[in-house]
Order: structure tokens, then C-alpha cells, then sequence
């Protein structure tokens, strides 16, 4: 697959190496309890409306904050209710007898007790819950909260009309443990949901605090970038992130946008030409006009991307919910007609049907489900996250164990997005390849282009350079050792009329690497071809998803 950087070093139709005035560029500057959970819906998870652009770094924390607080509340709910049940069960009649302890745990008063600690179970630890059922059948959706607060709700009023005098048996230890092993369901489902948000809070920090605004007498003034508007003018100072997307005025300069955009390179910049905010500026200064700001900007999209993502739902939770709503139909009618069934078919008294109605409805309720559920999505979250996936579908995501094929993108994925000497080309016998790649080293020291940057990498010593001057659009000179030398693009040799006739150099440009021209005392010494390097573990993903029979395609 032909990667075209057609750089030509320098062509301001292309990749305009050296475009910036090295001459004018001054380098010394490149240096809770009562938390109301159901009205958040954890099957849904709602949480539309935080304006990112707009409020920046404030609304996201906010959003942070609000699933620490429920990750916080959830924990304490089940701690406690899981303290609380301890007794509950050694107190249970059924429990106390499995264990031989029913005589040392008996006294007068008992069941009372059973049912103060049984109380504080169902009101507080199953709070989330009863809240959860109303909020579902407000909107006439009941789920998953609603299957639980059925349970709970059933088997606490009858086990407590039992403890008042109604023939019977207690159902509280079910109850209490039935509450805390959903509290921990949802308690590890929204630990994996503040984990994912941490990519906004990262997407966050891209952009700046603050931005240096053109006033109308021509002065700038600091302020949030909360406070611009479309129409505003920002000056952009070397090294400074973009504070907002708009369109360049004045000035140029290359703009690294790879954390935004994926392209590893920087891109130049000039009159005219859109920017990005959260981009970082290069080696010049740019004066900016906004055009646009809060949520129609790139960056706000992207949040909304990614908060989106991290509320999608599965095939599998979809289906889950579903099984929810069935399942309380069926618990409800399941009790209803074993009550029927009993009193009138069998004809038992009231209190041994209530007994076995409501048996029936506590069983019907899935514990399995309520913690399976959270788990898949917690572990898969995580691990997804870790490896730098972000799950914009969850049903995708299911169906991705389906692929047959795998397209990539080249610069930045399967490359680093970083240039390296790949190939000299010696035209003349004065010099070897490590000492012509240290005197253009020498020259390009000076330049924070990519290109630059890649053959100061590759050189092992570079030189100094005296005299230092750009030629612009086409490279840049100097005086290395007394020496006049100059790397430059095939444009500039093209304009003075300079052929050289090496049909490698051709060979060079049509595997899409970069090809710069070394000249020493006016003497074409070399040619240097550079090219985006691979990754080290491209390879090995490659070669691994061959075995899998996965078919690798590039861009």
C-alpha cells in the first residue's frame, strides 16, 4: 500500500519544510446517603446534557463527581448492610438450626430484634432499590429495580406481619442477602463506569484554562475560555494549546493536532487555513478568529463521543432488562396464582398460601442476573480501557468476536508517527554516512519541523552550526566547519537548475518516503530518504491476527 507523504521538503503545495523564517524566529523562546439513585436510572444510566464546551473543565468534573458520589454511596450501602446481616442470619431460626446454634442465639425478644436489623437492611440498603422501582414505573418501564423492589418489598411486609402474629415463617435473611448482593452488582457496575469516564476528564485537560484575547485597541487580556465567542480573536503563542476552534489570520506556524485527530505529523499552518482547539502550536505565533465555541467545537463533539460510548448499552444488557420486565410479570403472576391455587383449589387457609406465594415470588427474583450483568460490563470496560479501546457500541463490541477483517490506519498505528533516515544515498566518496548525516543535523538542529527532527534523531554527533538562515519553502543553511552546507528539498534543486540523474532516488519516492538533498560547498553530496517508522509490535499484532484468521487491510 503506496503511502504518499510527497513532501518535496519544502513545496507550499505540499509539505512546506522550513516555511517559517528560521532568520525572525527567536529560539530562545522554545523552551451520601438520601442520594436520590433511582432518579439516575442505573439500567440507563442518564446523564445527557453536561455542556463540556461551554463549561469546560467545571461540567466535566461535575459529571467525575457525580459517579465517585454513587460509587461512594453504593459502597457504604453495602458495607453496612452487609454488617448488619451477619446477625440477621445467625438470629434466622433456619440458619441458627443448619448451624447447631439455634439454642445459644435464642432469647425473649428475638424475632423483634430480627426485625429492627431486618428494617435496617430493607430501608437503607434497599433504598436504592424501592427508588429505583418507583422512577421505572413513573416512566412504564419496569426492569430490573423493579424485579428487585418486588422481592424485597414482598418478602419484607410479609415476614413482618409474621413477626406481629401471622402464622407463618420469616423470610428476612433472604431479604438482606438478596439487598446486598445487588448492592454489589451495581456498587462494581459504576466503579467500571467512573473508570471509563476518566478518558473525559483526560479529553478535558486538553484544552487550555485560559486564553490571551485581542482586544479592540490591540492589547490582549488572559481570560477563561469559557468566556470567548464566535468572532473573537486569540493570539496563540509558541508551545500554547489552541484555546478554541476557528480560522488563522495572521501568522505562521505547524500545528501538532495527533492527540485530536490521530495525524502523527504536524500540520502546517498559515493565513486562511482552520485550526482545532486543543491542538498544540508549533515554532511560530498564530492569531486566531473563533469559530466556534462550547458545544459545536471539535473537542466538546468528541466528549459528547465518548460519554455517549460509555452509556451505551449491549445486546446483552438489552436483553437483560427485557428478561426484567418478563420476570416480573411472571413473579407477580406466578404469586398470584399460587395464592389462588391454595386457597380456592386446595383449599389451605389463608397464611399457608400467603406462605408459599410469596415463596414464590422471593425465588423468582434473579440474583445471578443482577450480578452477572454489572460484572460483564465492569471487566470488559476495564480491560477495553487499559488497552486503549473506546466502546462507542456496546453491541458492536459483542459482535466483534465475529470479524473477518481488520483495516488500519498507517501513521500513528501501525508506525510511530515519527520520521527516520531509512536511506542515504552517497553521490561523492568525501564523506561516509554517519558524518553527512551529522553535518545535516547540524543545519536542521535548528527547526522544529518533523522532517528536521527525524535526521537530528538519526545522527549520532551532530555538529554546530554558524550562520544559521532559512531559505524559505525549501530548507535551510549554515556554516558547519567552514563549510557552506545546505538541506534542502528537490524544488530548490529544480530552481537552480540542478539535475540529478539516479533512478534510486525515484525508487525512494515511490515507496512514499521523504527525499531531502544534502549539499556541501555547493556539491550535491547526498540524498536522505526518511519514512514514517513501524511500530515494533505491528509485527507481532499482524502475524497474531493471521493465525486467528483475520485479514489486515491499511489506509
Amino acid at each position: 500500500m503506496e503511502h504518499k507523504h510527497d513532501h518535496q521538503h519544502g513545496d507550499h503545495e505540499k509539505h512546506a519544510h522550513h516555511d517559517h523564517d528560521h532568520s525572525e524566529h527567536d529560539h530562545a523562546q522554545q523552551q451520601s446517603a438520601g442520594h436520590d439513585h433511582a432518579k439516575h436510572d442505573h439500567s440507563q444510566h442518564q446523564h445527557a446534557g453536561h455542556d463540556h464546551g461551554k463549561k469546560g473543565h467545571d461540567e466535566h468534573h461535575g459529571h467525575h463527581d457525580h459517579h465517585a458520589h454513587m460509587v461512594a454511596d453504593f459502597r457504604k450501602r453495602f458495607w453496612i448492610s452487609l454488617l448488619i446481616t451477619i446477625p440477621i442470619l445467625l438470629l434466622s431460626p433456619l440458619i441458627a438450626g443448619f448451624l447447631g446454634i439455634e439454642q445459644a442465639v435464642s432469647f425473649p425478644g428475638q424475632i423483634y430484634v430480627l426485625f429492627i436489623l431486618a428494617s435496617a437492611v430493607f430501608f437503607y440498603g434497599g433504598y436504592p432499590f424501592l427508588n429505583g422501582m418507583r422512577e421505572e414505573l413513573s416512566k412504564m418501564r419496569p426492569g430490573m429495580m423493579t424485579l428487585i423492589a418486588v422481592a424485597i418489598v414482598t418478602a419484607y411486609i410479609y415476614s413482618a406481619a409474621v413477626v406481629f402474629g401471622l402464622k407463618g415463617k420469616m423470610f428476612f435473611w433472604e431479604l438482606a442477602t438478596l439487598v446486598d448482593i445487588m448492592l454489589l452488582g451495581h456498587w462494581i457496575e459504576m466503579k467500571s463506569v467512573m473508570g471509563a469516564s476518566r478518558a473525559l476528564e483526560e479529553m478535558a485537560k486538553l484544552m487550555p484554562k485560559d486564553a490571551h484575547k485581542i482586544m479592540a485597541d490591540g492589547s490582549t487580556a488572559d481570560i477563561p475560555i469559557s468566556d470567548l465567542h464566535v468572532g473573537d480573536r486569540v493570539l496563540i503563542k509558541p508551545g500554547e494549546k489552541l484555546p478554541a476552534d476557528g480560522k488563522v489570520i495572521d501568522g505562521e506556524s505547524w500545528v501538532d493536532e495527533s492527540l485530536l485527530t490521530g495525524e502523527s505529523k504536524p500540520i502546517r499552518k498559515k493565513a486562511g487555513m482552520p485550526v482545532v482547539g486543543g491542538a498544540i502550536n508549533g515554532d511560530g505565533s498564530l492569531t486566531v478568529e473563533v469559530t466556534k465555541a462550547g458545544e459545536d467545537s471539535f473537542l466538546s463533539q468528541a466528549i459528547e463521543l465518548v460519554r455517549q460510548a460509555q452509556e451505551s448499552k449491549s445486546k446483552t444488557q438489552d436483553l437483560a432488562n427485557r428478561a426484567a420486565l418478563w420476570l416480573t410479570i411472571i413473579a407477580l403472576t406466578a404469586g398470584a396464582g399460587t395464592l389462588l391455587v391454595w386457597l380456592f383449589v386446595m383449599d389451605q387457609d389463608l397464611a399457608f398460601a400467603l406462605e408459599r406465594a410469596v415463596t414464590v415470588m422471593v425465588i423468582t427474583c434473579p440474583h445471578a442476573l443482577g450480578l452477572a450483568i454489572p460484572l460483564v460490563v465492569a471487566v470488559s470496560t476495564a480491560l477495553s480501557s487499559r488497552n486503549g479501546l473506546l466502546i462507542r457500541n456496546r453491541t458492536a463490541f459483542e459482535q466483534a468476536r465475529n470479524i473477518d477483517a481488520i483495516i488500519f490506519d498507517k501513521t500513528g498505528t501501525l508506525t510511530q508517527g515519527k520520521f527516520g533516515v531509512t536511506d542515504i544515498l552517497r553521490f561523492q566518496e568525501d564523506y561516509d554516512e554517519d558524518e553527512l548525516l551529522n553535518i545535516a543535523a547540524a543545519v536542521e538542529n535548528h527547526s522544529e519541523h518533523p522532517i528536521a527532527r527525524g535526521i537530528v534523531a538519526s545522527a549520532k554527533k551532530p555538529h554546530s552550526v554558524e550562520n544559521f538562515k532559512a531559505i524559505p519553502g525549501k530548507g535551510a543553511q549554515g556554516l558547519v566547519q567552514g563549510k557552506s552546507v545546505k538541506v534542502v528539498s528537490p524544488g530548490f534543486l529544480q530552481e537552480n537548475g540542478i539535475q540529478i540523474a539516479d533512478k534510486r532516488i525515484g525508487t525512494l519516492s515511490a515507496q512514499g518516503k521523504t527525499v531531502v538533498f544534502l549539499i556541501i560547498d555547493d556539491t550535491v553530496q547526498a540524498a536522505i530518504a526518511m519514512a514514517d517508522i513501524i511500530r515494533e509490535e505491528s509485527k507481532q499484532a499482524i502475524s497474531r491476527l493471521k493465525k486467528m484468521g483475520i485479514k489486515s487491510m491499511m489506509l
